[in-house]
């Protein structure tokens, strides 16, 4: 048995040290902000990345360090956040946090000393990337936990709606991040984390501390192998579903991924039988019998979906299509991609800690179903606006989805975690936290497979007719048109132009007129832009199909939130505002110095 012992009785935390809860939301704040913002910068650095280290991400035996160079981390998170949160509720959640910490900084360092080329050096950046999801898991497991224990339940949307906000604006972020520096020197996409990863550690060590329950338990071994190895599987499944197999465009029919997706569902369902009858569960089924964790669980699911293919259609449009259409080089598309997204970014920031305040006073429903149908709004406008927009319109209805996301996010948020009891809460905010970033692969694998479906009904046509137009032999332009739409889609995300990737030596054999409409910064992007639009245009329903489910789903969350029963004594009485308390510790933290803090006891019990 792996047994715990209560945690050390704390001094009530509001009255000895008002400004604890405020550390609490500092802390975690930069550390989901520093973690989701490492989930997303290598998306917009690839290119450069692979550059590099000197390696053709579109060479078919290169194909599988690309996805896994872009699922690792995600993969990870989505797999281990439950039992991380688990550990948490065990083992105390700071201490969880705080090994995360130390584990996602050391990560970093060795992303940012790659030093050799080649299949090698890819090896490498994806082994470290899973360690560094590894420490990411724990952040984003405990981070919400330990927010819930620290606020008073009046001012929790407020709280979660910061971290939230750090924790989806950390994926925008990032590809801003990564399109400045990659350009620079790719080892900064890496490097920039270490300091951050450094000072959240020593800080969270010597301030944070476990002010929750903690219970004894065993741990549920069975439950664990069965839940990681399954949903492993069925995600492996899925990166692999989107490359081509045999004569078919994708391999959704390829033996390997048939296992994984028959063999992990199989051990997902005896993972669900297995929780239904251990005295200690890894998943809590009974929290589904609180209809604000089910259904707040199932819209944040649906939203996850709808948000995760969405970057990475923006930036295949962005850098594959209009960015080279309106004189922008390749090589300058992946910054300049993330300069164009900004609005979605600032909607998102301006109003999610808006919502989520608000929601603390007049309930959460209503800020999240019109967050999901604003959503989806802004996923119809995309879908009937030209493939080569202006960019005005394009900007607002960015704007206007990350106001519709953060409308969502914050409150929908702190309705999930108020609803659950506090011994809980880290098993809880892990479950949040795998729908979300499952649903992340999972929309990645969808929206990829639909837009390769709409790709590979016109693009063939449109490549072959191109091709000869300028010049190539129909024999050859027939040979390069019949090659994997994926590889067309992956040269667009990565900002690539292809075409004289795909002709090869047969370009040197082209009049230099030929050669240069071929290369130039207008055929590529004119050739895929109709068959993208009918990818886009099924992508894109399926993501209005999810939102308008989670909006759906939100008018089920409970209204106005009471304290749950079990809530610790500390935490269950009158509060201050939350400004007041705010402009104290402020005060406070203004006229502590360095030694004080360190002084200090003991945080950890």
């Amino acid at each position: 048995m792996i047994a715990t012992h209560p945690a050390t009785p704390h001094p009530d935390v509001e009255t000895t040290d008002p400004r604890y809860k405020w550390i609490a939301l500092s802390n975690t704040t930069l550390g989901m902000l520093i973690a989701t913002i490492n989930s997303s910068i290598v998306l917009i650095a690839l290119p450069d990345i692979f550059r590099g280290i000197h390696l053709d991400p579109l060479l078919p035996q290169n194909t599988s360090y690309l996805l896994w160079m872009m699922m690792s981390f995600l993969v990870v998170t989505a797999v281990l956040v439950v039992t991380f949160g688990r550990l948490g509720d065990m083992f105390g959640r700071a201490r969880m946090y705080n090994m995360g910490f130390a584990i996602f900084t050391v990560s970093s360092i060795f992303l940012a000393i790659t030093w050799f080329d080649g299949s090698e050096a890819a090896i490498w950046l994806i082994f470290w990337r899973v360690i560094q999801g590894i420490g990411g898991a724990f952040l984003m497991a405990n981070s919400s936990a330990i927010l819930t224990d620290a606020f008073p339940a009046d001012q929790r949307g407020l709280a979660l709606g910061i971290n939230g906000v750090a924790a989806i604006a950390g994926s925008f972020l990032g590809l801003l991040v990564g399109g400045v520096l990659a350009p620079i020197q790719w080892h900064f996409v890496f490097l920039v984390s270490v300091p951050f990863g450094v000072v959240g550690t020593v800080w969270a060590y010597l301030r944070l501390r476990d002010t929750g329950l903690r219970r004894r338990a065993r741990m549920d071994w069975w439950g664990n192998v069965t839940f990681a190895v399954g949903l492993i599987a069925v995600l492996v499944g899925i990166t692999y579903g989107i490359q081509p197999h045999g004569d078919h465009s994708m391999g959704w029919t390829s033996p390997m991924v048939l296992s994984c997706l028959i063999g992990g569902g199989s051990l997902l369902a005896a993972f669900v039988a297995i929780e239904t009858r251990v005295p200690s569960p890894l998943f809590d089924l009974r929290l589904f019998a609180n209809r604000s964790f089910t259904f707040g669980n199932i819209a944040n699911l649906m939203s996850s979906i709808g948000r995760g293919g969405l970057q990475f259609i923006l930036i295949i449009w962005l850098q594959g299509i209009w960015l080279p259409q309106h004189g922008y080089n390749f090589e300058q598309t992946p910054l300049w991609a993330a300069i164009y997204m900004i609005p979605m970014t600032v909607g998102f920031l301006v109003v999610a800690p808006v919502s989520g305040a608000l929601s603390d006073r007049l309930g959460t429903k209503w800020f999240t179903t019109t967050g999901m149908l604003i959503t989806a709004g802004t996923f119809f406008a995309l879908i009937v606006m030209p493939v080569d927009f202006t960019y005005l319109p394009f900007a607002i209805v960015l704007l206007l989805n990350g106001i519709g996301m953060g409308l969502f996010s914050s409150p929908n948020r702190a309705e999930v975690m108020n609803s659950l009891p506090a011994d809980a809460r880290g098993s809880g905010s892990g479950m949040m936290a795998t729908f979300q970033n499952a649903a992340m692969v999972l929309s990645i694998g969808l929206f990829f497979s639909l837009m390769i479906t709409g790709l590979s009904e016109h693009l063939p046509s449109a490549m072959s007719d191109g091709l000869t137009a300028n010049g190539v032999a129909a024999a050859q332009a027939d040979q390069i048109a019949q090659l994997p739409a994926v590889a067309v889609l992956f040269a667009a995300f990565l900002g690539y132009n292809p075409v004289e990737h795909l002709l090869g030596t047969h370009l040197t054999s082209l009049p230099q007129a030929g050669q240069d409409a071929l290369t130039g910064l207008d055929f590529f992007p004119r050739l895929i832009s109709d068959p993208f639009a009918d990818g886009l245009s099924a992508a894109f329903t399926f993501a209005i199909v999810c939102c308008l489910i989670g909006a759906v789903a939100s008018l089920f969350t409970g209204g106005r939130r009471t304290e749950p029963e079990s809530l610790p004594r500390n935490a269950a009485r009158s509060h201050s505002s939350a400004g007041a308390d705010l402009a104290a510790a402020t005060h406070c933290a203004s006229s502590e110095t360095l030694p004080e803090l360190i002084d200090e006891p003991t945080r950890h019990p």
